[in-house]
């Protein structure tokens, strides 16, 4: 699973999620799905919030480690 830590880096803007979302040109219930990692962004979105925050997008979204090898 794609994990990320937009929530985190939102607040220390002190944007709202209608902000941030405005910011990007789409829904705040877009921005709640990512947020919540219900959905993963398209990779034009991904690339689009890391120049956003100004941040490279690997230190935004990385992938979760999962046991097991797999």
């Amino acid at each position: 699973m794609v994990i990320n830590n937009i929530r985190e880096l939102r607040r220390s803007k002190k944007w709202s999620q209608a902000d941030l979302a405005e910011r990007l040109d789409v829904t705040r219930q877009t921005i709640i799905a990512i947020e919540n990692h219900k959905y993963c962004p398209s990779l034009e979105l991904a690339l689009k919030i890391a120049m956003v925050f100004e941040t490279p997008v690997e230190t935004i979204f990385h992938l979760e480690e999962r046991g097991n090898g797999k």
